[in-house]
C-alpha cells in the first residue's frame, strides 16, 4: 500500500533539502539539517536541531527519528529519545535531537544529513483491564532472564 504523506517546507528553509531515500531499497529518509550557521555540538553536549520542513502523517502512522550509522561510528553523533516519534496529529517542525558522544567537536553545516526518518504503521489497540494475566513459560521473568550475555 502506498502512502502519501505531505511535506511543507518551513520559511527560510528554500534551500535545505527535503527528506531522500539514499538507495532504492532504503527503509528510511535521510533527513538534513536546517541550521542557519555551523553548529558546534562539543563532547558531551546535546542540540536540537531544526530540520526546516514540518510533516502531517496520515492516521494510522507515525515518523520514527533515528541515528545514522555513519555518523555514530565516525563521530560519536547519535540521537537521544530513540527512536524519536513525530505523531499523526504533529504539525509543527520535525527536529532532531542531537548528542555527541565522541571525543572532539563536531561541526553541524546546512544541508548535512543529520538522521533518518522511517514511516511506520501503527496498530489499533485497545487496553483491556483484566483481574489476571495469561500464564507464559517465562512468566515475570524480567532483564536478564534468558541468561544470555
Amino acid at each position: 500500500m502506498l502512502y502519501q504523506v505531505q511535506l511543507k517546507k518551513l520559511p527560510g528553509n528554500e534551500d535545505v533539502l527535503l527528506p531522500k531515500r539514499m538507495s532504492e531499497l532504503a527503509s528510511g529518509f535521510d533527513l538534513y539539517a536546517a541550521v542557519a550557521e555551523p553548529l558546534i555540538l562539543h563532547p558531551g553536549e546535546r542540540k536540537l536541531v531544526p530540520t526546516g520542513f514540518a510533516i502531517a502523517l496520515p492516521a494510522g502512522l507515525e515518523a520514527q527519528i533515528r541515528p545514522r550509522s555513519g555518523l555514530a561510528f565516525k563521530h560519536g553523533i547519535t540521537c537521544l529519545n530513540s527512536p524519536g516519534t513525530v505523531d499523526a496529529d504533529y504539525r509543527g517542525e520535525v527536529k532532531v535531537l542531537l548528542i555527541n558522544l565522541g571525543q572532539e567537536p563536531f561541526a553541524i553545516e546546512r544541508n548535512e544529513r543529520i538522521a533518518q526518518m522511517v514511516v511506520q504503521a501503527v496498530p489499533a489497540v485497545e487496553l483491556v483491564l483484566v483481574e489476571e494475566l495469561p500464564d507464559t513459560e517465562r512468566g515475570a521473568g524480567g532483564f536478564g532472564h534468558t541468561g544470555t550475555k
